[in-house]
């Protein structure tokens, strides 16, 4: 066999040290080379118990990469796509809450960086942050700037 073949512990250690990968993430990628006779769940077992595969370090990575960039409502998926626990999605999305209006009017400012000049370009900048996850109530207020009396 020699260097083609590797093991489920070699292949899933070499997925970690890419990025941090869930249970669910790596059970997903790795079923395919499972071969007869290899328990791929005590393979994730021993990995889990090492420490190398953390359900809390998987949270962090996603909001430390992609919060300034998305609303609470596209995190929240991307959490759940990963096969993470309901409470520690709701806690993650329940941490963004508080800077989600900042979080909208830096992603906005960096797009467009000034105020719409008519409704279709409103509507355009709305769709644009709805399509990054931000509600549409924080939208609407992004979008209309400190004209609420918000200050940065």
């Amino acid at each position: 066999m020699g260097f083609t073949a590797l093991s489920l512990t070699g292949r899933a250690l070499r997925l970690l040290s890419q990025r941090e990968h869930s249970r669910a993430e790596l059970q997903r990628k790795l079923g395919p080379h499972v071969q007869e006779g290899e328990d791929l769940n005590a393979v994730l077992d021993g990995l889990q118990a090492k420490g190398f595969i953390s359900e809390e370090r998987v949270v962090e990575s996603v909001l430390n990469r992609r919060a300034n960039r998305l609303g609470a409502a596209r995190i929240r998926q991307e959490l759940q796509a990963k096969g993470l626990g309901a409470d520690a999605v709701q806690q993650a999305v329940a941490r963004l809450q508080d800077t989600e209006l900042e979080r909208a009017r830096e992603v906005w400012r960096r797009k467009f960086g000034e105020p719409a000049a008519d409704p279709q370009t409103r509507a355009k900048h709305m769709r644009f942050l709805l399509a990054r996850g931000f509600s549409g109530d924080v939208v609407r207020r992004a979008v209309q700037g400190t004209e609420d009396g918000d200050e940065d």
